[in-house]
C-alpha cells in the first residue's frame, strides 16, 4: 500500500467532507437529506459495491486464503475486546464512561467509511476481505455491543433491572437475535457466496450495481461533512482524554498489529485491508443503538466525531509501517 496513494485518498476524502460542511452551512443540504443519504448508503450503495467485487473478473483468491482471513479477523477482534477493558483504566476514564469506550474501541467505521475507502486505496479486490469483516461486525455488535449498552443503561436508569429482565426475555430478545439478520449481514453473506460459486451476472446487471457503488464514498463523505459541521470547534477538539485514546487505539493498536500479522500473513493484500479496516474511525452503530436504548450518548459523539477528523492523519501515519 503506497503511502502516497494513502495520503491522495485521505486529501480527496477531506474535500468531500468540506464539501459537505459548505453545502450544510449554505443549506443546499439539510440534516433530514443526511439522514436520507445514510439510508442510501446502508441500504443500497454500500450493499452494492460489496456484491459488485464479488463479480468482477480476474483471478481470485483461494478458499483456503479466505479461512485465513477469517482466522486472522476472528483474531482481531479478540485483541480489540480485550483492549476494550483495558484502555477505559489506563487512560483513567471515569466508570460511567467506560462502556462509551469500550465500543469506541471495537466497533471501527468498517462500513460508512471502511468500504469506500479500501476500495479507493488497494482496489475492489480487497473487498471480499472487508466482507468478512464486516459479518463479523455485524454479528458482534448485536451481540457484545448490546450488552456492554445494556449494562450501561442499568447503571443509568433507574428501575434499570426491570427494564434488563424485560430486554433480556419474550419478543424483545427474539428481536434482538433477529437484527442480526440485516442489509449488512446480508451483503455481506451474499458478496461471499458470489464469490466461492464464481457467478457470472449479466453485464447489465453489473453494470446498473457498479453505477450504484461508485456513489458510496461521495455520498458518505457528505453526511460525515454535515455531521461536522454541526460540532463547534470546542465540541471537537477540547476532550485531552480522547486524544490518548486515539493515540492508543488509531495508531499504536493498528501499528502493533502490523508487528504481530506481518510474520505470518504470506498475503500483503490481506494484511493491509485488515490494517486498514483497524485505522478506520469509530463507528455510528453504538450511538445509534445507545440512542435506542437511552443510553447517554456525548462521549460516544465526540469520540465519533474526533477519531473521524483526525483520522485524515492517523490512517497516514499507519499506512507508513506497511
Amino acid at each position: 500500500m503506497s503511502i502516497s496513494v494513502v495520503i491522495q485518498q485521505m486529501m480527496i476524502i477531506f474535500i468531500l467532507i468540506l464539501m459537505g460542511m459548505l453545502l450544510y452551512k449554505r443549506e443546499m443540504l439539510s440534516e433530514m437529506t443526511a439522514r436520507q443519504f445514510s439510508g442510501l448508503i446502508v441500504n443500497l450503495t454500500n450493499p452494492a459495491l460489496l456484491i459488485c467485487s464479488a463479480l468482477r473478473e480476474g483471478p481470485k483468491v483461494s478458499l483456503q486464503e479466505l479461512g485465513r482471513a477469517l482466522t486472522v479477523d476472528l483474531v482481531i477482534y479478540a485483541v480489540l475486546i480485550a483492549a476494550s477493558f483495558l484502555l477505559p483504566y489506563i487512560l483513567r476514564v471515569p466508570d460511567r464512561c467506560h462502556y462509551a469506550y469500550q465500543m469506541l474501541t471495537v466497533f471501527g467505521n468498517v462500513g460508512f467509511i471502511g468500504i469506500p475507502l479500501a476500495s479507493a486505496v488497494l482496489g475492489t479486490e480487497s473487498l471480499i476481505f472487508v466482507s468478512i469483516y464486516n459479518l463479523l461486525f455485524n454479528v458482534l455488535i448485536y451481540t457484545f455491543g448490546m450488552s456492554i449498552l445494556q449494562r450501561a443503561a442499568i447503571r443509568q436508569t433507574a428501575g434499570g433491572q426491570e427494564e434488563l429482565s424485560e430486554e433480556a426475555s419474550g419478543p424483545r430478545q427474539n428481536a434482538r437475535w433477529k437484527k442480526l439478520i440485516n442489509v449488512g449481514t446480508i451483503s455481506a453473506a451474499a458478496t461471499i457466496f458470489l464469490y466461492l460459486s464464481d457467478f457470472h451476472a449479466p453485464q447489465v446487471l453489473s453494470s446498473t450495481l457498479t453505477y450504484i457503488g461508485q456513489t458510496t464514498t461521495f455520498l458518505s463523505m457528505l453526511v460525515l461533512g454535515v455531521s461536522v459541521a454541526q460540532m463547534t470547534l470546542r465540541d471537537i477538539f477540547s476532550h485531552p482524554r480522547l486524544y490518548g485514546f486515539i493515540l492508543l487505539r488509531q495508531i499504536l493498536l493498528p501499528i502493533g498489529c502490523i508487528l504481530l500479522l506481518r510474520p505470518f500473513l504470506e498475503s500483503e493484500l490481506l494484511l493491509h485491508t485488515t490494517v486498514l479496516m483497524l485505522a478506520v474511525p469509530a463507528g455510528n452503530m453504538p450511538l445509534m443503538l445507545s440512542k435506542q436504548l437511552h443510553v447517554e450518548t456525548d462521549t460516544i459523539s465526540q469520540g465519533i466525531i474526533l477519531t473521524t477528523v483526525l483520522s485524515l492523519v492517523t490512517i497516514p501515519v499507519v499506512s507508513l509501517f506497511l
